[in-house]
């Protein structure tokens, strides 16, 4: 019955790249968690996993214009940068003061990754 009212969220785009990017992360703060090497490299990997989230965003939203690719990828890169921090927060690796620079900076990655992603998507139709 949700498919024929469509509210089947995994067949939406952003619902879709929220999830991969928010699995991405918290396979890397658990993987942080026992393993400092992973640890340590905590600001560089939210990041990029942010900037891969709004990447899969923006080519799974096929058309979306060029602003509402970079938004896209900007919510998907912060929300899914959010939910790991949480996480990492939840299991005392990080202070809470980490969630505002890991929102801003995922959300700038994200939105960054949703460009490439809108502009990849572009040259793939012509």
């Amino acid at each position: 019955m949700a498919e024929s009212a469509g509210l089947n969220g995994f067949s939406n785009p952003f619902v879709r790249a929220t999830a991969v990017g928010t699995i991405l992360q918290v396979i890397m703060v658990v993987a942080g968690h026992t393993n400092p090497s992973i640890a340590r490299l905590f600001p560089v990997l939210g990041t990029g996993i942010a900037g891969v989230a709004g990447l899969l965003s923006a080519l799974w939203s096929r058309g979306a214009p060029m602003g509402a690719a970079a938004g896209g990828g900007a919510a998907v890169g912060g929300i899914s940068a959010v939910l790991g921090v949480l996480v990492s927060i939840g299991l005392g690796d990080v202070p809470a003061s980490t969630l505002g620079i890991a929102a801003v900076s995922s959300g700038l990655a994200g939105g960054l990754g949703g460009l490439v992603g809108q502009l990849f998507g572009r040259s793939a139709r012509v």
